[in-house]
């Protein structure tokens, strides 16, 4: 790559040491404002710049990187997952993609762990309670929830974020159980004291809880469908920290509001911010604003490696966290 400074153009507003740090090597373009970009700005952007660094907000499809200059040569992408970037089309034009992997596994799994806790124990109802002024003192019968130690816990994707799950579910006395495309090696397993699955089928069949954390992919959309929802236990509890489109949102509302499924602690969605109205009504789901990963300490780990990728870049090297076609 040449000397020159390098044109970036960032989609949203980033933590300010990354926004400052950004200024310090390239010429960058910030977000003033803090919402998404038209998909008129992102024309505009990935026609000028060097390189894009976008957020899992941005759709980055065919037709858009099929309108990029000249100049584009990589989309630094701020966070892991690049569900929404064509990467094929990417890389018929000649443009890198790099993430930023691991740097938040940790912080989801302490919500994932929040989330079972939040709806086995009943946390939401007891704090409306506390807020609306309703509490009229201790009852031995009142919001009662159920205990955790002992629980099967079934972990659908025993990645980073799986195992980091299972390290603290372990701490909390559950058994650990996990499906995965490949078996752990058998130190790992030992470690957790986890049983795989071959099969998801007959997992989610036994599980008391259900903890989602595998990425989506072609193969992975609505791996938890309406058959497979069916099959859990009535007083099983489902929590997803990973994408919304693993989940047939509305086959599991309908589950929930039936009774089949006694509860769900949700922190994505799978039309994005468009949730189920029907969601938002029952008492045995709690709903978060995808806030698993979000920490400060991990928003400006994530925007480092965003750093670190287009330096490598710059200096004509290949990104270290470039995704390529096996990575996905």
């Amino acid at each position: 790559m040449s000397s020159e400074r390098l044109s970036v153009v960032v989609t949203r507003r980033l933590p300010e040491p990354v926004e400052t740090r950004l200024t310090e090597l390239f010429d960058v373009t910030l977000r003033e404002d803090d919402t998404p970009m038209s998909r008129e700005e992102l024309v505009e952007a990935i026609k000028s710049a060097d390189v894009l660094v976008p957020t899992l907000n941005d759709t980055i499809d065919a037709g858009l990187i099929g309108q990029a200059g000249e100049r584009l040569r990589l989309i630094a992408n701020y966070g892991a997952g690049v569900d929404h970037i064509d990467m094929a089309t990417a890389r018929q034009h000649g443009i890198l993609v790099s993430s930023t992997p691991g740097v938040t596994a940790e912080d989801t799994a302490d919500m994932a762990m929040a989330l079972v806790l939040a709806v086995t124990r009943r946390i939401p109802e007891g704090l409306a309670m506390m807020q609306s002024g309703a509490w009229r003192g201790w009852s031995p019968t009142a919001l009662l929830g159920g205990r955790v130690a002992g629980r099967r816990l079934g972990i659908l994707g025993m990645g980073r974020i799986g195992q980091a799950v299972a390290r603290r579910a372990q701490a909390f006395g559950m058994q650990i159980h996990y499906h995965n495309r490949r078996r752990l090696r058998p130190e790992i397993e030992e470690e957790f004291g986890a049983t795989y699955w071959e099969s998801l089928d007959q997992m989610v069949a036994r599980m008391d809880v259900l903890s989602i954390n595998c990425p989506h992919t072609p193969s992975t959309f609505h791996l938890m469908n309406a058959r497979r929802l069916k099959l859990m236990k009535p007083e099983a509890v489902i929590v997803n920290t990973s994408r919304g489109e693993v989940i047939d949102e509305n086959a599991l509302t309908r589950m929930l509001r039936s009774g089949e499924i006694a509860g769900a602690g949700l922190d994505v969605y799978e039309r994005g911010t468009e949730v189920n109205p029907r969601l938002r009504e029952l008492t045995n789901v709690v709903l978060l604003p995808h806030m698993a990963s979000a920490t400060t300490e991990g928003r400006i780990e994530m925007g480092e490696k965003v750093i670190l990728n287009i330096k490598t870049f710059q200096d004509g090297h290949r990104p270290p966290d470039q995704v390529v076609p096996s990575m996905l």
